[in-house]
Order: C-alpha cells, then sequence, then structure tokens
C-alpha cells in the first residue's frame, strides 16, 4: 500500500465543487470513480481545499492510497487520459503513509477576478465577475491592508461555517488593474466557508464607494457577517497556489 499526491487544476463550471455530495457531480466523485476504475479497487482521495461549486483551481492537492505497482509519477499520465478535459493532473508523487493535506501547515493563495468595463466580455464569463460600475482600486487596496495579519474573519464567513475557530492569518492580499481586469490575490493560512468571496464582495463594495477602507477595522470587530459586503459569485474564484511549509 502506498500513499499518493495529486496536484489537480479543473474549471469548476459544470461540477458541484468538491466535495462528495448525492446526486451530483463533484470533483471529488470524478476523481475517485476515475481512479477506482483505473486501478480495480475502491479509491477515496482526500483533498486538501473543498472549493464550492462553480470555482476553479490551477493546482488543488489530493492524496490516495492505492496497491497498484505503477509508480506513483507516472499516474499523471494515466488519469489524464481517462478524466474529462476540464480536469487535468498536473503531477503525481508518493508521499508518506500518513500524510494528510489538511493537516499540514500551509499557504494557500487564491485570486478574485473582476472584469471592469463598459459591457461584459463573453471569453471571460466564466471565470470572473462582471460589473460596469467603475471601481476604484485605490481605495481597494487600502481597505485590503487592514484585512492582512491574523484577526478574527467572523465577519466575513458564511453564517452557516462550521468550524473550531474563525480566527485566520492572512500573509499578504494585494488588489491590482490591468486593462479592464482587476485581481483580488489572498494568501493565508487557511480560509472559511465563502471568506475569499465574501472579502471580495467587501472590497467591491469599498470600490463602488458604499464603504470606507477605514471601515474595514470596525467590520473585523463587529464579528457580524451583516456587516460585510455580499458573497462575490463564484466564477470569479480561482485557486492559484498550494505550498507546505
Amino acid at each position: 500500500m502506498k500513499r499518493v499526491m495529486l496536484k489537480v487544476a479543473y474549471d469548476g463550471t459544470n461540477y458541484h465543487g468538491w466535495q462528495l455530495q448525492p446526486n451530483v457531480i463533484t470533483i471529488e466523485s470524478v476523481l475517485n470513480e476515475t481512479l477506482s476504475g483505473l486501478f480495480h479497487e475502491e479509491i477515496k482521495v482526500i483533498g486538501a481545499s473543498r472549493t464550492d461549486t462553480g470555482v476553479h483551481a490551477l493546482g488543488n492537492i489530493a492524496v490516495f492510497d492505492t496497491t497498484a505497482r505503477i509508480p506513483a509519477e507516472k499516474i499523471s499520465y494515466a488519469l489524464n487520459q481517462r478524466l474529462p478535459e476540464d480536469i487535468r493532473i498536473q503531477s503525481s508523487m508518493e508521499v508518506a503513509p500518513d500524510f494528510h493535506p489538511r493537516h499540514q501547515n500551509s499557504k494557500k493563495t487564491y485570486e478574485y477576478k473582476i472584469l471592469n468595463c463598459a459591457f461584459p466580455m463573453p471569453v471571460y464569463r466564466l471565470y470572473s465577475y462582471f460589473t460596469y460600475v467603475n471601481l476604484d482600486v485605490e481605495k481597494m487596496r487600502a481597505a485590503a491592508s487592514y484585512l492582512v495579519g491574523e484577526h478574527d474573519f467572523k465577519s466575513f464567513c458564511s453564517v452557516n461555517t462550521v468550524a473550531e475557530t474563525t480566527v485566520r492569518r492572512i500573509y499578504d492580499i494585494s488588489v491590482e488593474r490591468s486593462g479592464d481586469m482587476i485581481t483580488v490575490r489572498v494568501t493565508g493560512s487557511g480560509f472559511l466557508y465563502n471568506m475569499v468571496r465574501i472579502i471580495a464582495g467587501t472590497l467591491m463594495e469599498v470600490g463602488r464607494g458604499n464603504i470606507n477602507p477605514e471601515n474595514m477595522t470596525d467590520i473585523l470587530k463587529a464579528l457580524d457577517r451583516t456587516k460585510a459586503g455580499p458573497t462575490a459569485p463564484a466564477c470569479g474564484l480561482t485557486l492559484v497556489g498550494y505550498e507546505f511549509v
């Protein structure tokens, strides 16, 4: 028996998120079915990040156990011949038998894309959120700076969140514009349910002039979801990096 780690990229448009759910197709269910068919044994992957419906990833992490004799580094090639074209394994490698991706110290980086121009651009519709209202990037950047560090992010997570603690650490957050595309990039030790999307939604409210940048401190202190902005749509969010530290 050996444990194999996969780096998984996917377009989340057609999936109900990562995690197994009854009667719907998820990234996890497709991986389990494909791996089980490949190795002729029941395989169940363990994912590092349980991304939501419609969220994309350039490199989520998953592990699984198998008795197969195929070298771990070759499994990516075999899987990619069988997976749908919107899921691709970027690498595969053997790890320690007790390695668990959710029990490791790590840094996760997400990007939220906002198309900010007069009219939508069809080729970006699945990978960004469109708004024609002009957003003030400087104000968004100023507001984002208040979120860096360790804070209780209860105001920035779904009311349905189940977590031992809502304290998280953000190492870095940036807001950059390139042409009509604004990118909010957040790196942290971990994220609560809908946390990055709520951060993005709140920063857009700042950019529209509905929230002052300095109000971010009060929003954090309130520990009240209703004090932050709306949850931005899933299509703009991509897990772009996962680093074990």
